[in-house]
């Protein structure tokens, strides 16, 4: 096992995910994943198409927004780097897993989306509060933090919802 899957195993670990138990396949995404940061400047999926726009390619940098739906509807994500315990156990078996970004953006074309001032909601918020898309932490600050304290995604994986 190589240094980059054993620092990658143990920093998922302590965040509470599960590393696919190959790890001739997990080295090979991170490999893949390293080709993206170095072609792009970021880690896009290496199992997705990425355009070479950070802001369009955000929802797809590794973690993907679509991770935990994956692991909790299938047991794995799309490319199967993370896994449930039920994967790793053998009491679930890893199947094809739809792509939810796909779903996503066929959604997002038909749907207009109404907003709503947060004043109109909470009344006036001396700061407004950032949402981590990846894992959710939230804080109400001037700014989203540098890295999230939860699973260290960069500042531009927070969106402000309200």
């Amino acid at each position: 096992m190589g240094k980059a899957y054993e620092k990658f195993k143990n920093e998922a670990e302590e965040t509470g995910y599960n590393v696919s138990p190959d790890v001739e396949f997990v080295e090979m995404l991170l490999e893949n994943i390293q080709v993206n940061i170095e072609r792009y400047g970021y880690g896009a999926c290496p199992c997705r198409l990425a355009s070479g726009n950070r802001e369009e390619d955000l929802d797809l940098i590794c973690p993907c927004d679509y991770r935990d739906a994956d692991l909790e509807d299938y047991g794995a994500c799309f490319c199967a780097l993370y896994v449930t315990p039920d994967i790793l156990e053998g009491k679930k078996k890893l199947s094809s897993i739809p792509d939810r970004r796909l779903e996503e953006l066929e959604a997002k074309k038909s749907e207009k989306k109404q907003e709503i001032p947060a004043k109109d909601v909470f009344g006036k918020l001396k700061y407004p509060i950032y949402r981590c898309i990846v894992c959710g932490y939230l804080c109400c600050r001037e700014k989203p933090p540098v890295k999230c304290p939860i699973c260290k995604v960069s500042a531009d994986r927070f969106e402000i919802i309200l």
